[in-house]
């Protein structure tokens, strides 16, 4: 078997055979008439009339030899055969194909369309020219690309050969056009908010910090899609806002978390968590059935339909039935030995953070679709309160074992906000990396007034949920460490 070094020796003596002929091998454009696509659909026309068309596209396959040879060739819209006779080609041309074109090679193909004694829709060429010649061969097509690192680093070509991992690529476009198109419908306005923030506003995460050069002021890259950005709209008078963005943290990773993703947040004035939950059921819904075709999945051990009743589970009393204890009156020393007796690792000694572990302990368990509700007020910094209640107006959609999305009744009371901003910045003193910062322009805003407001947010991993996949394997281009030179 001929090493990869061989073989482009062999592809590059083929690239000068092609110019030797007069064939440039990376022409500005060929002749292309329609999309394979459009030469399937178009196919009974074409075959009646006999017209004369150009195709192009890349050589995935070729089988044959002698004088008839069977392309495959694809563009992305489809593949189709591309018959090659000796007797319907200049000979020159007929023996040029042989000698200088590989699968892998794009070629643009003049012909007609005819279909063969095996019943396949055919076009017979007629005439041909290159559109780029490839030196690299492609991977095995049985087999593709096994390892996992060649695969991402070399995304381009798993995508090309991996037709799941295409149409899986293609369905999470159309989640986010399925989502984009339900909220305008709804009445939302698209909005950008800044990417670049001097304080990182509306999450608990770790941030990227970079350099503004022209200011010469250190900057963070968000790790929201404009919470505290699109709350000053609703401030500004805009009734409903949504934006669909890349977000940063810096953080581990795991299969349902890396350090840049896509997230979508909506903001909806005049709106309560109640409202919003049938809103984000109705979306979710709406999704499932127009980029899936149904309602019902099976993912990461769980089976559960989105069409059953979205049962609404308190937080504290969820722990309390799972680990016996009250999250409420419990103190850091009681927490730290339940989460020691249930095995269970745990990072900072802080009570929210002992909190949000158990939870994360408990939430396992729950197969969904319900709604977490009546968060303790201290793992929900930017939510009302329950009048009453030493609980927030917070809910989050739990499907399959874990959160797919959080929303509140938004905090609009100015003083109440300040002392919130205030316990997370002894938070931050005391070195918990992950606490919000505060954002004491913002709660200058309040000042001026924000109406009462719904928001919300969900990321891709509800997509990846949905597909029962890790969320790094649906990244286009996953993050790659740099390749040491050889």
């Amino acid at each position: 078997m001929a090493s990869l070094d061989e073989l482009r020796a062999t592809r590059l003596e083929k690239l000068k055979i092609l110019e030797k002929a007069g064939m440039h091998p990376y022409p500005a454009r060929v002749p292309r008439d329609l999309s394979l696509a459009e030469l399937r659909a178009q196919f009974a026309e074409l075959e009646k009339s006999q017209k004369s068309i150009s195709v192009a596209g890349r050589i995935m396959a070729i089988r044959g030899q002698g004088a008839i040879q069977f392309v495959v060739l694809y563009d992305g819209t489809d593949k189709f055969q591309v018959v090659v006779k000796k007797d319907s080609l200049d000979a020159t041309l007929f023996d040029l194909f042989a000698a200088g074109i590989d699968i892998g090679d794009f070629i643009s193909v003049t012909g007609t369309v005819f279909v063969t004694q095996r019943g396949e829709q055919s076009l017979l060429m007629t005439s041909w020219t290159i559109a780029t010649k490839s030196i690299a061969p492609l991977p095995d097509k049985w087999h593709g690309i096994q390892d996992t690192d060649e695969r991402y680093r070399k995304r381009y070509l798993d995508i090309l050969m991996n037709p799941e991992l295409r149409d899986l690529l293609i369905k999470k476009s159309k989640f986010w056009d399925v989502t984009r198109e339900f909220l305008k419908k709804q009445g939302f306005l698209e909005v950008e908010t800044p990417t670049l923030e001097t304080t990182t506003g509306g999450a608990e995460a770790t941030p990227f910090e970079t350099h503004h050069n022209d200011y010469d002021l250190d900057v963070y890259l968000r790790i929201s899609v404009g919470e505290l950005w699109q709350k000053r709209l609703m401030s500004a008078g805009f009734p409903k806002t949504f934006e669909i963005g890349r977000v940063y943290r810096n953080e581990g990773s795991s299969p349902d978390h890396l350090q840049e993703f896509t997230n979508m947040e909506f903001y909806w004035g005049y709106a309560d968590y109640e409202m919003g939950m049938a809103l984000v059921q109705d979306l979710y819904r709406t999704i499932a059935k127009e980029v899936f075709g149904t309602t019902s999945f099976t993912t990461r051990g769980h089976t559960f339909d989105l069409m059953n009743e979205w049962t609404k589970i308190d937080y504290v009393e969820e722990i309390k039935k799972q680990t016996g204890i009250d999250v409420v009156s419990a103190t850091e020393k009681d927490m730290k030995k339940k989460l020691d007796d249930l095995k269970v690792k745990y990072e900072g000694d802080n009570k929210e953070r002992l909190i949000d572990t158990l939870w994360k302990y408990c939430r396992k368990n729950i197969t969904g679709p319900a709604f977490l509700i009546n968060h303790p007020l201290i793992v929900g910094p930017l939510a009302k309160t329950v009048p009453g209640k030493d609980v927030v107006q917070m809910f989050q959609p739990i499907i399959a074992g874990s959160e797919l999305g959080r929303g509140y009744s938004e905090l609009n009371d100015p003083i109440d906000q300040r002392q919130r901003f205030e316990a997370q910045q002894k938070l931050i003193n005391a070195g918990d990396t992950e606490a919000m910062m505060a954002d004491w322009e913002f709660v200058e805003m309040l000042e001026h007034g924000m109406p009462p407001t719904c928001g919300f947010g969900f990321g891709e991993r509800l997509f990846a949920f949905f597909v029962d996949k890790p969320l790094r394997e649906l990244q286009t281009f996953p993050l790659m460490r740099p390749k040491e030179k050889e």
